[in-house]
């Protein structure tokens, strides 16, 4: 039962439901858990004692959105989209050729490199998804090989229809035998409702062989153009729809009305579709940024994750989708981390275990080389990252 107490904490940002930032503060950790908060003057005796010199501790990023089990990469198809290309979901095939290529031992490489440079920069818990494998072998593989690594992982096989497959057929296959071999290593089932990928009644059809097998869901929406993703998203009660680009008001309304039972106040109830808005990639695609800022002002929860992908958002630091919401989509720096951290984990339904520093929550601590959280925007670009605390354990 050893403690460790993180003392000097310059500045101690807890996204817990009154938004408390402690100045001059500290940590108490017990094993795993946080078993006290409050000022340095006043911390108790502890086995162990860090003193963070005046630095900033955040709670563990939540990235409730990445593709981390994927081969080769797709620079080619980035240069060409920088030089006026525009975004196709077709580009998903070639990677699944590179995918499909690697032997258990490579895959399992890369992920693992990925999962551990994401942590490096403060991401204590990761989602990641299948979807590079388009077969059942592949697919189920992928969902092997993938769940001992990431925290929460993500049956995508509806990501796009193979070349030469009937989509009905492929959908059948994928709400079918595919979900039945890959059911015992998800947590969450999802679908590119999207032109290029999967229609309306094609969605439909896997959300409910998913509700079907009391799976979570989540949707690939309304990321290329209008689109039935985020109504059905709400109506299959999703825990999150992710993209969300090009929303009508009747989507806004929709995601709105799915957190009528939620109190923000005392973060009790039931919690609604949670729009999650990936910065990162929408500048690599060069599509209009998500429209965060009218999300929060209309009552939907919002998340932030990094999409880390080869073909539209190579890059898992959080700390410049934060950056990047602050500085392009309107948020105040505030709601950018609750997004990138609370956020993200009521997508992945796991709020009661991450996402803010409270006591009997998960130790999982983002140390920032920085006297405020501000300098996350206020230096965009900048290595802040001076240590990262994952389940009580310092990583690295």
């Amino acid at each position: 039962m050893g403690t460790t107490l993180l003392t000097n904490i310059a500045q101690l940002v807890t996204v817990d439901a009154a938004g408390s930032v402690l100045e001059h503060a500290a940590v108490l950790i017990r094993e795993d858990r946080i078993e006290w908060i409050g000022a340095a003057a006043d911390a108790p005796a502890a086995d162990t004692v860090h003193d963070l010199s005046g630095r900033t501790v955040l709670p563990g990023w939540v990235d409730s959105h990445s593709h981390l089990i994927f081969g080769g990469d797709r620079a080619e198809e980035f240069v060409a989209r920088m030089a006026g290309q525009s975004y196709a979901a077709g580009g998903i095939a070639v990677t699944t050729l590179a995918t499909r290529s690697l032997s258990d031992e490579e895959l399992t490489g890369l992920v693992a490199a990925r999962r551990a440079e994401a942590l490096s920069m403060g991401t204590t818990w990761m989602e990641t998804k299948t979807g590079y494998g388009l077969e059942l072998s592949e697919e189920s593989r992928h969902a092997r090989l993938g769940a001992p690594i990431v925290d929460t992982l993500t049956f995508l096989g509806a990501h796009l229809v193979p070349a030469g497959a009937d989509a009905d057929e492929y959908t059948d296959l994928v709400a079918g035998p595919m979900l039945e071999a890959v059911a015992q290593d998800i947590d969450f089932v999802d679908i590119f409702c999207e032109r290029g990928a999967f229609n309306e009644d094609q969605t439909r059809r896997v959300l409910q062989a998913a509700q079907d097998r009391n799976l979570a869901t989540k949707v690939h929406g309304n990321q290329l153009g209008p689109g039935p993703g985020v109504k059905l998203a709400v109506e299959f009660g999703s825990h999150s729809v992710d993209h969300v680009n090009y929303l009508e008001d009747s989507d806004i309304q929709a995601l709105a009305g799915s957190w009528a039972d939620w109190d923000r106040t005392t973060r009790s109830g039931k919690p609604g579709t949670v729009a999650t808005c990936l910065p990162a990639c929408d500048l690599s695609t060069r599509q209009p940024l998500a429209p965060g800022r009218e999300l929060l002002d209309a009552g939907v929860g919002i998340a932030l994750a990094s999409n880390c992908n080869p073909g539209t958002s190579y890059t898992s630091n959080m700390n410049f989708c934060v950056a990047t919401a602050v500085l392009q989509m309107n948020l105040s720096l505030a709601e950018a981390i609750e997004a990138a951290t609370y956020g993200g984990a009521l997508a992945l339904g796991i709020a009661d275990q991450v996402g803010s520093i409270e006591v009997g929550k998960r130790a999982d601590l983002h140390v920032l080389d920085a006297p405020a959280a501000a300098h996350l925007a206020y230096r965009p670009g900048m290595n802040l990252t001076h240590s990262v605390y994952r389940a009580g354990e310092l990583a690295g």
